[in-house]
């Protein structure tokens, strides 16, 4: 007890290490533990945290043999290969992937040691939750726990980066839960608030269909129109016996989404939403659209299918834990997230030299289990179009807005859901706007008409500067590197109270994004019913819209063939390149348009990705795949 190193580590380099089983470092040195955001920038240290408080942080445990596992998810996503959707169950991935019982005891004995206690482990073997003082977590983690104040909240975090004990290092990998600052942000947007512009006006579903017809006013009913559902549906398809999972950091009233199924005409279940509240649960703030819609949309889409939905408060720790019980629980066959934020956050040089490599290791593993286990995955790709720090880092603050993409759908074990605008006509007060092919969302045509200040909302779509590109993408014709002269700048000190500037990389061969696309533009947007908004509401969009109708969509090809179809990239991309003999299109090209740079093109393209589905084809095609 009582010796901690640091060591500083490139985020690239540590990632491809994981992925090709090389340890990320020896067991005779510490990493800094991570946390979720550089939370503390631009608050107010308000002193330390009462030594006597008590704390529960999550100890994420590093997964074994990762070439192995690796290589495991491959071929259970190759056809042909004898392990072909051979999926593992929990407590299989542990016993092979996961620290061992005895090791998990003696993790046990040594946080003994500085007073701290286990008081939970997920079956996976990968978090445990261990409970103690502030005091005893400073002693451990060799640092201070202050409380902050920004934005009126006031939130506890390290004042110093915390450290990982020699002796946990060789099989801790990170530290979460000293910080409880927000760490992300939902990814839904309204129809925009300018000046000629108007509100779509809310349309309910009439003469028994389940669909509207009205951009703005959109169903379920009218995405399953779209995108070829209805065929599915006539053969019975409705996503029975499929458990659809939801990962959210707000809490919602489920009463809603039931609300919502009714008032547009489906039949459902009145049990079928199962709520977990992970790390106690979300608060019901603003944020519970985000949860509605996610139930709305999935749960439309595959009306026989159960809900559950994973709720944890908004903070590194929330969101992480949140990941690890849904996908050790194994309950759910899909799951959706549509909370994220800019992956450069997590990098070094937006955090005055302190790398935060360990925490997206922390999730990759999760995403990695998921996959091993069957359980597909989405998540939104971003509404700030290619320039994903345009949120939450706006020029006119004084920072500059490099190509950048979001996290987790950058991440390769995670299906990025992004985001168009489907053909509409409308007029506004400075022009008609006419929009006759499917495109990737972008609200450019809104600002050709001279609206302001609309840049750059639009589908997330780039090229990751953390993630190298996976062997998925590797060949596929439309791939990307990273853009020259990019550079986040922070003219006015507004972060760290001096400028500074962090040049990306240039040509970097790294993961592209979105994967997959449907209809995202608030303009050709949707319903959603949100009683803590008032009820009936039209005109929403964003790419939390496309992650859950996804979800729900898996539901329904997962019924269709009969097992879990597992993490999909890898077949999207199968079907992309070669096809099924004597099979039908499983996409819908995108081919013109874009997010604000990257262009739509034939085939792949880091706007669009493979396009958009037509589910009847793709259910078809998957389940010739043998």
């Amino acid at each position: 007890m009582g010796l901690w190193k640091r060591l500083a580590l490139g985020v690239p380099a540590a990632l491809s290490m994981l992925a090709v089983g090389v340890p990320v470092m020896s067991a005779d040195t510490v990493e800094a533990a991570p946390l979720a955001n550089p939370s503390t920038e631009n608050a107010q240290d308000m002193g330390p945290a009462s030594g006597s408080q008590t704390v529960t942080a999550s100890i994420i445990l590093r997964v074994q043999n990762p070439t192995a596992l690796q290589n495991y998810i491959q071929e259970t996503e190759t056809p042909g290969s004898p392990l072909y959707h051979k999926f593992l169950t929990t407590a299989q991935f542990a016993q092979q992937y996961a620290p061992s019982a005895a090791t998990l005891q003696q993790i046990e004995q040594e946080l003994q040691g500085y007073g701290l206690q286990v008081v939970n482990v997920d079956a996976d073997h990968l978090d445990m939750q261990v409970q103690g003082t502030v005091q005893q977590f400073d002693n451990a983690f060799n640092t201070v726990i202050d409380l902050f104040k920004a934005n009126g909240h006031i939130f506890r975090a390290p004042k110093k980066p915390p450290q990982i004990p020699v002796a946990l290092l060789t099989n801790v990998l990170a530290v979460v839960g000293l910080d409880t600052a927000q760490a992300a942000q939902s990814l839904t947007v309204k129809t925009p608030n300018v000046a000629g512009v108007p509100s779509p006006k809310v349309v309910l579903p009439q003469g028994g269909s389940t669909a509207t017809g009205t951009p703005g006013s959109y169903t379920v009913g009218d995405t399953a129109n779209r995108y070829d559902i209805n065929p599915l549906y006539q053969k019975g398809i409705t996503g029975k016996g499929e458990t659809i999972g939801i990962v959210t950091l707000s809490s919602f009233n489920p009463q809603d989404a039931y609300t919502y199924w009714q008032g547009i005409g489906l039949k459902v279940a009145p049990n079928r939403i199962q709520m977990v509240n992970v790390d106690g649960g979300g608060q019901m703030d603003d944020g519970s659209v985000e949860t509605t819609l996610d139930v709305e949309q999935s749960g439309g889409l595959a009306p026989d299918a159960n809900v559950v939905v994973y709720d944890a408060p908004n903070t590194d720790q929330g969101f992480i834990d949140a990941f690890y019980q849904a996908v050790s629980d194994n309950q759910a066959d899909s799951l959706s997230v549509s909370w994220g934020q800019p992956e450069i956050d997590y990098l070094p040089q937006m955090n005055q030299g302190q790398s935060y490599v360990d925490e997206l290791l922390a999730f990759t593993q999760a995403f990695m289990e998921a996959a091993a286990q069957g359980i597909s995955m989405y998540a939104a790709a971003g509404d700030s179009g290619a320039y994903d720090t345009a949120r939450d880092f706006p020029p006119s603050d004084g920072f500059t807005t490099p190509l950048s993409v979001d996290f987790p759908a950058s991440d390769p074990y995670i299906t990025a859901a992004g985001g168009t605008t489907v053909p509409f006509t409308a007029k506004f007060s400075l022009g008609t706007v006419n929009i006759t092919q499917e495109q990737p969302w972008s609200w450019q045509y809104l600002q050709n008409l001279g609206y302001q200040g609309l840049f750059s909302v639009g589908t997330g779509g780039g090229v990751s500067v953390i993630f190298p590109r996976p062997w998925y993408q590797l060949g596929v014709g439309g791939m990307q590197n990273s853009a020259a002269n990019q550079a986040f700048t922070d003219s006015q000190g507004v972060l760290y109270g001096s400028p500074f500037t962090y040049n990306l990389p240039s040509n970097y061969a790294g993961r592209n994004l979105p994967d997959i696309s449907m209809d995202a533009d608030p303009e050709t947007g949707y319903l959603v019913y949100w009683s803590a908004g008032g009820g009936w509401i039209a005109g929403y969009g964003g790419t939390s819209f496309v992650a859950p109708q996804l979800n729900g969509i898996t539901a329904l090809i997962d019924q269709e063939v009969h097992g879990r179809v597992g993490f999909l990239n890898p077949l999207l991309y199968t079907l992309l390149t070669q096809g099924v003999q004597g099979g039908a299109q499983p996409f819908h090209d995108i081919t013109t348009g874009n997010n604000w740079y990257w262009n739509a093109v034939p085939g792949y393209d880091p706007a669009s990705g493979v396009g958009t589905p037509d589910v009847a084809n793709l259910a078809q095609d998957i389940a010739s795949l043998r």
